[in-house]
């Protein structure tokens, strides 16, 4: 992946709220299972509206992102802004919106709105009451917004496998794949079959991350002919290499992966996001196509 060094990095689309404080989710929850350093279960308690249709990876015990200022960061008076971790995540926000911004009108005939995304450390506030780093990287429905610490990058790297650059592009497009979900009105189609039909509640989860995954594939097959605010490429090239990078990301996230690596048996019954192979599928399913409406998860099932 080569991102075109004179590309304009668009800031208004990102909020720096690193170094601020929140405290847990309010609200009932559900466990997800994460593997431990020490081989045993982690029970994160998270909302149910981020766990079941919030797409939130679901993380544990990240290191602290640090603070910064991407504004000052990314201006192209900074020689190594690329280098600096805000400002590339906030570049690759600026191509998947600028994908979108076109796609989703000419492919569903839906006006695109832009989704900000917050880079905070350890806690934060949202529309979604109050969320720690433990969650991962999160979208929440009621305030539109795409939440990350940018520290989960390091343990997906550490301790979840997946150490490819292109893994951090792959995260952001499955979270603006649910907000994809959110302006289509798919995401309150699936929390409507989750309420008449609680039993199949984790069922239709899966299916609504397997099309963010599946969303974020045809962003990639994309991303070369998107442009920064000025009209100039924001990639120069991504490569086959890139992609297995995001598909190595898509196992490493995989429930089955992610119960493996706990050290207990797998349990299809507690699958939220799907398994690996079918979140390498989707998201090659994406890719391969470059098409959105070929990202039907659901078939008939809402």
């Amino acid at each position: 992946m080569e991102i075109n060094e004179r590309a304009d990095v668009d800031t208004s689309q990102v909020e720096d709220k690193r170094g601020g404080g929140g405290g847990g989710f309010r609200g009932g929850g559900v466990p997800i299972p994460l593997p431990s350093g020490r081989g045993g279960w982690i029970g994160l308690i998270v909302t149910i509206l981020l766990a079941l249709v919030g797409g939130g990876f679901g993380v544990n015990q990240l290191t602290d992102g640090g603070g910064g200022d991407t504004q000052l960061n990314c201006d192209k008076s900074n020689p190594n802004r690329f280098q600096e971790r805000d400002c590339r995540n906030a570049l690759y926000v600026n191509s998947i919106q600028n994908y979108w911004q076109n796609a989703l009108p000419q492919t569903f005939g839906t006006p695109y709105r832009q989704a900000k995304t917050t880079f905070f450390s350890g806690a934060v506030e949202t529309g979604c009451g109050s969320a720690d780093a433990g969650v991962g990287p999160f979208y929440c429905p009621p305030d539109q917004k795409v939440y990350i610490d940018l520290s989960f990058y390091d343990l997906l790297a550490s301790r979840l496998g997946a150490a490819g650059e292109f893994a951090q592009p792959y995260v952001l497009a499955h979270e603006y794949g649910h907000h994809v979900q959110t302006l289509l009105g798919i995401e309150a189609q699936v929390r409507r079959a989750q309420q008449r039909d609680p039993g199949n509640t984790n069922r239709y989860s899966v299916m609504l991350e397997l099309q963010a995954d599946c969303f974020a594939g045809v962003w990639a097959k994309h991303a070369t002919e998107t442009a920064d605010m000025q009209g100039d490429p924001i990639f120069t090239s991504i490569t086959d290499q890139d992609i297995k990078e995001g598909l190595d990301a898509a196992a490493a996230v995989g429930d089955d992966a992610i119960q493996k690596k706990s050290g207990g048996q797998i349990d299809e019954s507690q699958f939220t996001h799907g398994t690996s192979a079918q979140r390498q599928h989707w998201f090659s399913q994406g890719h391969d196509t470059g098409n959105p409406k070929a990202c039907d998860t659901f078939g008939n099932a809402l």
